[in-house]
């Protein structure tokens, strides 16, 4: 019985720790990103609010009907004099008016000024857009990034464990040959000093891996906490051209794109001040009660009730200058607009330039260092095969492991940088993934 329960106790805690340790794939972490990430829904509730101001009523197009009710009371001691020399007088005389109605007032032409707001709130949507397009490609790349480094650096420890092991090795071949007299107490102790080292380097590299998973779970804005595993392969694409990203980027970058809608908006705004230079013209109406009691007077009591209705306009006609000032910052304005999308896209370019030179240079270490891992690899299994038959000392062997121990994360370094600067290249050509 007793065996049953430890077996079922065993089975829970590896199912446990199978499900702790889940690996999770980069597509999983994507769409986790997407639906959690706190910078992208901050960015799609602000374009909610954009898609909200969208509207006629926003823009001055539609007209505002109010209603309005009001009564008041006075109690007053009152006397009048009749042009008869009659004398009235009262004390605590109560009057009361009270009136109510509905009136409508509509503004039919402004200078054509409502519909330059509503093309104008149409683009300031459009740059919400953009926006979430910025954000989510940013978010996305950075959780690829983070993803592939996570990549390297459990490379980085299968490496580490394989060091250990040899150092290990070494350990119980040195005290070996100690028993049998055949081999040095400095020998001992060098290979336990180089394995306290090996283990060292592991910790910290172990202390890196999980901070950099947690940092992915900050990414995906999930419990800090969630254990798991990723992913070991790290695929390149190694037919990127210049040319194309440069031409994608000039159509897709989000900065870009907000730039020239940044143009639109600054046109869309000097129409609007030069719509201060037409007449505007109105429309009211409304239909009012009144009612009102006076204890003293000529009529006690005045009741009305009726439609009312009429046309206003307006012109300006002079206003000290200013709406000549206002014209040219706006034209100054929009100027400064097209300048910046020239700014924009020679940043974007250059950035891409530069990101590319990187992007060669990097596939060309990354293929350089995998040679180089296979033959510290190669050196590595001679120098033990030499080490076993004691030909060679133990300084050799550490100097083989090393060698072998820095290849690889040369190699494994390489290939991540080449990975980012492939990242970093879609990011600017606004490729959503």
């Amino acid at each position: 019985m007793k065996r049953n329960i430890i077996i079922a106790m065993l089975l829970s805690f590896i199912l446990f720790q199978a499900r702790a340790q889940q690996v999770l794939t980069l597509e999983e972490a994507l769409t986790t990103t997407l639906s959690n990430n706190f910078n992208i829904l901050l960015a799609k509730n602000d374009n909610k609010i954009d898609i909200e101001n969208t509207s006629l009523g926003s823009a001055g197009m539609l007209p505002a009907v109010t209603g309005s009710f009001s009564r008041s009371n006075s109690i007053q001691n009152s006397r009048q004099v009749r042009n008869d020399g009659q004398v009235q007088q009262i004390s605590n005389a109560k009057n009361d008016n009270m009136s109510y109605g509905v009136n409508l007032n509509w503004t039919v032409f402004d200078g054509f000024g409502m519909f330059a707001r509503r093309d104008r709130f149409k683009e300031i949507q459009r740059q919400g857009e953009a926006e979430i397009k910025f954000e989510v490609i940013s978010q996305l790349s950075e959780v690829i990034a983070t993803y592939y480094n996570l990549v390297q650096q459990k490379r980085l420890l299968n490496a580490l464990d394989t060091t250990i092991t040899l150092s290990q090795y070494r350990v119980t071949l040195a005290e070996n040959r100690l028993e049998i007299g055949k081999g040095s107490k400095l020998d001992l102790l060098n290979a336990k000093v180089d394995l306290n080292t090996d283990q060292t380097n592991l910790l910290r590299q172990r202390e890196s891996f999980q901070n950099t998973k947690t940092y992915l779970n900050q990414l995906m804005t999930r419990d800090l906490g969630i254990d798991f595993q990723v992913e070991d392969e790290m695929k390149l694409d190694t037919d990127l051209k210049l040319g194309d990203l440069i031409q994608i980027a000039d159509q897709q970058n989000p900065q870009i794109q907000l730039a020239l809608i940044n143009k639109r908006v600054a046109e869309l705004n000097l129409k609007s001040v030069k719509a201060e230079r037409y007449p505007k013209i109105g429309l009211n109406t409304g239909y009012n009660w009144n009612e009102s009691h006076s204890s003293l007077g000529f009529s006690t009591e005045n009741k009305n009730k009726g439609l009312n209705y009429g046309v206003t306009a307006s012109l300006n006609i002079f206003n000290g200058f200013i709406q000549n000032r206002n014209e040219r910052i706006a034209k100054f304005q929009m100027q400064s607009t097209e300048i910046q999308i020239q700014q924009q896209k020679q940043n974007i370019q250059a950035q891409v330039r530069t990101l590319f030179q990187t992007y060669i240079t990097n596939i060309e270490l990354a293929n350089v260092e995998k040679k180089n891992e296979e033959l510290a690899k190669e050196n590595l299994n001679i120098t033990m095969d030499k080490f076993r038959i004691g030909t060679i000392t133990t300084l050799e062997v550490r100097t083989a492991q090393l060698n072998y121990i820095n290849a690889m994360t040369r190699s494994y370094t390489a290939q991540y940088d080449a990975k980012v600067s492939e990242i970093r290249l879609k990011e600017l050509t606004g490729e959503t993934y």
